[in-house]
């Protein structure tokens, strides 16, 4: 069996949230996810893929602003220890991962 992607992960991922808005990439773009968006209230702001027949509206503001999140997380993995994850328990990867935010945001 071959690795699975993140799109089926993607419900679950949202059980329980509630998000004004999904920001995702290309690859999360199918009518299941954008269905159970619009089911909990939430605004899929999601590209569409190029084979999608009738393509959904994309506010292009608010999905630019994806890449500061993209570019957060970028900038956390150079941290060898939160790239490679040497802790052993929840609670202190965690605190690394915080102590990686708070180096981040005072730089």
């Amino acid at each position: 069996m071959g690795q699975a992607g993140d799109t089926p992960q993607t419900l679950p991922l949202l059980a329980g949230l509630q998000p004004g808005k999904v920001l995702a990439d290309t690859a999360y773009d199918s009518d299941e996810n954008r269905a159970y968006c619009a089911e909990q209230g939430m605004e899929a702001v999601i590209p569409n893929r190029p084979n999608r027949v009738e393509p959904f509206a994309l506010d292009q503001q608010t999905y630019r602003q994806r890449k500061k999140i993209e570019h957060f997380f970028g900038r956390l993995k150079q941290y060898r220890r939160l790239a490679t994850r040497y802790e052993k328990t929840i609670v202190s990867f965690l605190g690394f991962w915080y102590i990686g935010a708070a180096m981040d945001w005072i730089t």
